[in-house]
């Protein structure tokens, strides 16, 4: 069950790899190379043959890039994985950067005064490329595009994924395939086809899934949906039975990968593109062809993020199974835990068990993080052989999991303590729940976007001068990726929320060196009903609860709750037993009737 990636990441190879790619790099007259995280798909998760700056840097986090010049080379990370970073690269080799706060452009300028910086027009997306030429217009720098350098010195290269491709259950879809591709060809409105690029968009309008990247149930391809609702797919042969070509039908015309290139060059007329997912090269193929690129929106992401009525259901099933395995996993923890002989890889082991004991679990939904103690300030902490830790008494344990089901995709954050609960973590601890509570409460007019309701869960914290550098909520897809787009909620987000959106609510609080607090839950979004004050011409929207797992009461302070949260809390328990208590083992449910109670 627990897989050790320590030895992928191993920054004593930073340097030497870093010489070597330099020394490439001076061969092609080349001042310096951008490193994305990404794969040609700018999916979050990438296969291993794609991982290159983990390859290089050693940095495994799930997004971030490196920027390497002459004298310096930057990993660019976000607020997640600002402590991960300085314990996974040699910091002698590296320049960890914080991102988005210095973007690339301006940072470039001010570490490179002339010569050419190079990039993998097919691992960049058009609007990341644009940004960083906008910043660099008025210096003598200049991006160029070329064969990635990195493949040449990366001489043991793993071989590209080949894992079967699945029909999705037309029952579980709530659609069928040729439905949606009707429905999206007639929105194209005069654009002669449209480039796919992000497998998930890909998996949800063939109804298909496969297992080509661990822990999403993806089919690594790339698509072109014509006009008349037909699609060329471009795919590995090899990965579709025919009984699932026969499934798709002649209107999915099967295709080599390395032909993707002829494809485009076969368009026409305007084509669209989306700026944001699909790879820079696209552009220029198409324009070389006489084609017109017009760069908007996945057609896809939208209608995918709106969860259709067999999809919801669906993923409430999966959730009620996985809330069942997570009130065993606790109800074991709290038994186990003062015994003092768990340690962090026992506990993620553990708890994939009672997943896999559903006889329903395809894949976990991500690697576990589990963090004791200070490991829970590290906020997409992985634990390895190597920084394995016991749980200790007086410490918080944070624990962030999910689970793949044929019907569903679930996520889950429970911080819990450890016998005595440390003083110093009780208000945080308050402060965060408030804040998931209060975004559970919310009732907002159609139309407002979640930067505004990110507020809402942050406002306990900077109360007190506290807050978190991650967002509250992402899209999750309905048996696809944990963390799907285009929904957020968080400062950036300008995309409203809409009914069938399902999200995840996870404020938190971290300490460096001390413990971690994140409690989450995933909600969906519905029509709120209209009370009888209510603008009767103005629609409203409000959260429903889909996470029924006990949240630890023991580190609360119950005085600085309002009455209005502790009801909310209150009922949250009572549904969590009712809906869930009845399909446990009997210890579970006992202990369940302790967690449950009212405060």
């Amino acid at each position: 069950m627990f897989q050790d990636f320590s030895v992928k990441t191993n920054p004593e190879t930073g340097a030497p790899r870093l010489a070597a790619l330099r020394e490439v790099l001076a061969k092609r007259g080349l001042a310096g190379f951008i490193v994305p995280r990404a794969d040609i798909h700018q999916g979050e998760y990438v296969a291993d043959r794609d991982a290159r700056l983990g390859w290089l840097t050693g940095f495994t986090g799930s997004a971030g890039f490196c920027v390497v010049l002459p004298e310096v080379a930057g990993v660019f990370i976000d607020g997640r994985y600002r402590v991960q970073v300085r314990s996974e690269v040699d910091l002698a080799a590296y320049t960890p950067v914080n991102w988005p706060q210095t973007q690339a452009g301006p940072w470039i300028a001010e570490n490179l005064p002339d010569g050419q910086i190079g990039f993998d027009p097919w691992l960049h997306t058009h609007s990341e490329i644009e940004a960083i030429r906008a910043a660099l217009a008025k210096t003598a720098v200049t991006l160029v595009p070329c064969d990635n350098p990195i493949d040449e010195i990366w001489t043991d290269r793993p071989a590209p994924p080949l894992a079967p491709a699945r029909l999705h259950p037309p029952e579980l879809a709530g659609e069928a395939s040729a439905s949606k591709r009707a429905r999206l060809a007639s929105a194209l409105h005069g654009d002669s086809a449209a480039v796919l690029t992000q497998p998930d968009s890909i998996c949800w309008l063939l109804n298909i899934r496969g297992d080509d990247i661990a822990r999403n149930p993806l089919v690594q391809s790339l698509a072109i949906l014509h006009a008349d609702g037909s699609v060329d797919l471009f795919a590995e042969g090899a990965k579709f039975s025919p009984d699932l070509l026969e499934a798709l039908g002649s209107d999915v015309n099967l295709c080599p990968p390395e032909s993707f290139g002829a494809g485009l060059c076969a368009l026409s007329g305007s084509v669209l593109v989306d700026p944001a997912s699909a790879p820079y090269a696209v552009g220029p193929i198409l324009s070389e062809a006489g084609a017109t690129p017009h760069y908007a929106t996945d057609p896809c992401v939208l209608p995918k993020a709106r969860k259709n009525a067999a999809e919801v259901e669906g993923m409430k099933e999966a959730h009620h199974r996985d809330a069942c395995a997570m009130a065993e996993f606790l109800a074991w923890l709290d038994a186990e835990a003062p015994k003092g002989e768990l340690t962090e890889i026992s506990v993620v082991t553990a708890l994939e068990g009672f997943r896999r004991a559903t006889n329903a679990l395809t894949e976990i939904s991500f690697d576990t993080i589990c963090g004791a103690g200070p490991d829970g300030a590290i906020v997409h902490y992985r634990v390895t052989e190597k920084t394995d830790r016991p749980i200790n008494a007086g410490e918080l344990l944070l624990v962030d999991s999910g689970g793949q089901y044929v019907d569903g995709t679930t996520d889950i954050t429970r911080t819990v303590a450890i016998g005595p609960v440390p003083e110093e973590a009780r208000a945080p601890y308050t402060r965060v729940l408030q804040g998931m509570i209060a975004l559970s409460m919310a009732q907002w007019p159609k139309g407002v976007a979640g930067s505004h309701l990110d507020a809402l869960a942050r406002m306990p914290l900077w109360r007190a001068g506290q807050d978190y550098d991650h967002g509250t909520g992402h899209g999750v897809g309905a048996a696809l990726c944990v963390h799907e787009g285009p929904v957020r909620i968080s400062r950036a987000s300008t995309l409203p929320i809409e009914e069938g959106m399902i999200l995840s609510n996870e404020p938190g609080y971290y300490r460096d060196g001390a413990f971690g607090i994140r409690i989450e839950n995933l909600v969906l979004a519905v029509a709120a009903d209209k009370g009888p004050e209510a603008d009767s011409q103005r629609e409203m929207l409000h959260f429903e609860t889909l996470t029924w797992v006990p949240i630890d009461t023991r580190p609360v302070l119950v005085e600085l709750l309002s009455q209005a949260e502790r009801d909310w809390l209150n009922h949250y328990h009572a549904t969590c037993l009712a809906e869930i208590g009845p399909h446990v083992s009997a210890p579970t449910a006992e202990w369940m009737e302790q967690a449950c109670a009212p405060i």
